[in-house]
């Protein structure tokens, strides 16, 4: 997994609120359970104005002129503004992956679902809540300066406007440690391998018959 520690990124605004998995990523581009691939599709029905299925030469495809992330001075961001209760709906990890895939790093809301937030951060994805009032603060500030770009300190939890203005956000220690190592779930349990392989060692040893072939 990707550590993340520190990022200067371009922002780019979704103003929606309770956008879910599906929307995301739809259902058609499930099939695969491989991490990467996803985020020609992110987004789908939104950013195209044909219909996707996987397989499809999306370098063909009729962009929607409309939405938001197909707007030039939003090409290459890093940050996604949202709104609240992003993530919504069904649990798919695809989501976060499309989403890591598409290029961003860091998602900005006032509040996620709770199965999405999780999955951001077994997947490199920092997602960061904000108040109200700040991500609409954030918002006037992207759609009113072009190349609008925040900083972000995980080791510092802070987040930066280009004029100096900072925001705190929130996360557990262990999380944070993850992140900033570059550490999901396996990563964890391949720090104690030694340990484990003296334990399998120890237990052949003492129970030997049950490691005998058939």
């Amino acid at each position: 997994m990707k550590s993340f520690t520190t990022l200067v990124g371009l922002v780019a605004p979704l103003d929606r609120a309770n956008v879910d998995t599906d929307a995301i990523i739809p259902k058609q581009f499930l099939k695969s359970i491989k991490r990467s691939g996803f985020g020609p599709n992110a987004f789908d029905e939104w950013r195209y104005l044909d219909h996707g299925e996987p397989g499809i030469d999306n370098s063909q495809r009729p962009l929607n002129p409309d939405f938001s992330l197909n707007l030039p001075r939003y090409q290459g961001a890093q940050i996604l503004l949202t709104r609240k209760n992003f993530g919504c709906g069904s649990s798919r990890e695809h989501a976060p992956w499309a989403l890591d895939d598409y290029g961003f790093r860091a998602v900005i809301a006032p509040s996620f679902a709770d199965i999405f937030f999780n999955n951001c951060y077994k997947n490199g994805l920092l997602p960061i809540v904000l108040p109200e009032e700040a991500v609409d603060d954030l918002f006037h500030a992207v759609e009113a300066q072009e190349g609008y770009r925040l900083r972000i300190d995980l080791e510092k939890q802070t987040v930066i406007t280009p004029d100096g203005k900072s925001f705190a956000f929130d996360i557990t220690e262990h999380r944070k440690h993850c992140l900033l190592n570059g550490l999901d779930e396996i990563g964890l349990t391949l720090q104690h391998a030694d340990d484990i392989k003296a334990f399998e060692n120890k237990h052949k040893a003492q129970q030997p018959w049950l490691f005998q072939a058939a």
